[in-house]
């Protein structure tokens, strides 16, 4: 009996709505701290004066314009919100990273272009890289000096993404990978500068790596989308692209791991 009734302490999902609760048991708006409302009141200002009326050009695809709003974004601690403050980020609680990937929802677009910068193009890093890769680049993303991108989808291989072909093969003086492939869907493809891609090691050990952009790396034609217009989504090819050892993310052969936390994690 005690273990039935202690596993009802745990609420899961939306149970809190169904079921007889106390308000202690449930997080409401009226327990954020006074610096949580000023996150929230400082995101919602910049989508609402910065951003939302300046969507037009957005949609016209000027992607300058989109390193300055990120590089704005980045000013306000808003891309390394969660980021550890070794690596030059704020190191905040999940709360208030959740309160602000709310309020930069109120452009769409954007939310897009900053979702990939700051969640699936930045917690690989952040959760299995090196620490010489950790030190290399988080800086400069909580700083908004690199875009960052998300890898992963291929013509073949969607919802399947273990069917993957792209490949990487180690240097002959063991320094580098190098990879090839094609990949598509990339959000920030047009104009990011590193990217997380999903390869096979040898053509069958699906693993990560970070990408910096570079002869050989192509991003594709722009996507004709329904919406989210402002945001870029392109193809990615791969033509003997070279990334050095210490850019491999987590192990050889466990980049699954990698693909569908960060996914589970960014509510991708």
């Amino acid at each position: 009996m005690s273990a039935v009734a202690e596993e009802k302490k745990i609420i899961k999902g939306g149970a809190f709505l169904i079921e007889e609760r106390v308000p202690e048991d449930i997080f409401t708006p009226e327990d954020f701290t006074e610096e949580h409302r000023m996150i929230a009141d400082t995101t919602r200002q910049f989508i609402d004066n910065e951003v939302n009326t300046r969507i037009d050009e957005l949609e016209s695809h000027d992607w300058k314009l989109a390193r300055e709003l990120v590089g704005k974004a980045a000013e306000l601690g808003l891309i390394g919100a969660n980021i550890p403050e070794e690596y030059g980020g704020l190191g905040l609680d999940q709360t208030s990273g959740a309160l602000v990937g709310e309020n930069i929802g109120r452009s769409a677009s954007f939310a897009t272009t900053l979702g990939a910068e700051s969640g699936i193009g930045l917690l690989p890093i952040i959760y299995f890289a090196t620490e010489a890769a950790k030190e290399k680049y988080l800086p400069k993303i909580a700083a908004g000096e690199l875009i960052t991108a998300y890898a992963l989808t291929e013509a073949g291989s969607g919802s399947d993404a273990m069917a993957a072909k792209a490949t990487a093969r180690l240097s002959d003086d063991g320094t580098e990978y190098i990879l090839n492939g094609e990949k598509m869907w990339i959000t920030n493809g047009g104009f990011a500068d590193i990217f997380i891609v999903f390869a096979k090691v040898d053509g069958d050990k699906f693993s990560a790596f970070i990408v910096e952009r570079q002869p050989g790396l192509t991003s594709g034609a722009e996507e004709h989308k329904m919406g989210i217009k402002g945001s870029s989504t392109t193809a990615l090819v791969l033509s003997d692209v070279r990334t050095p050892v210490e850019n491999l993310l987590g192990e050889i052969g466990k980049g699954h791991k990698i693909a569908f936390n960060v996914l589970e994690v960014d509510g991708a």
